[in-house]
This record gives C-alpha cells, sequence and structure tokens, in this order.
C-alpha cells in the first residue's frame, strides 16, 4: 500500500491542503480577501485538498490493490 499512486496522491493533497488551511487562519489579511471577493480562499481551498486527501487515503486502505495469483505450471 505504501507505493500505491492513491496513497502519494492522497499523502500530497492532505499536506498542502493542511498547509493552506494553517496559511488561511493565520495570515488571512484585508488586502487578500479584497483580492477574492471577501473569501479566504486558503482555508476553502486548504479544507477541501484535505478532504480529498483523505478521500484518496480512505480509498487506498478500504480497497488495496491484490495481485492477481498466476497459477504455476507443475511438470508432471
Amino acid at each position: 500500500m505504501l507505493f500505491d499512486i492513491r496513497t502519494i496522491v492522497g499523502a500530497l493533497l492532505a499536506l498542502y491542503g493542511i498547509i493552506l488551511t494553517i496559511t488561511g487562519l493565520v495570515a488571512n489579511t484585508a488586502a487578500e480577501k479584497a483580492k477574492t471577493g471577501d473569501w479566504n480562499i486558503n482555508l476553502w481551498a486548504g479544507l477541501g485538498m484535505l478532504a480529498a486527501g483523505l478521500l484518496f487515503i480512505g480509498w487506498a486502505a478500504l480497497r488495496p490493490v491484490v495481485p492477481d495469483q498466476v497459477p504455476v505450471e507443475s511438470d508432471e
């Protein structure tokens, strides 16, 4: 599961989501809000990315990839 692409993408989305959420909570100035029409876009984008990342990680955990079993031919 560690090298499953869903885990990697989910971890990156969750990490960027955490960073954006913290940025939206800490560094939300009036000038930034004026640029986005009074929306705290860092907070909302961070929460969306965090949710998407957790969905990817949950998907990878609940539906793991199971390799097909190849039948072994005997020499008999």
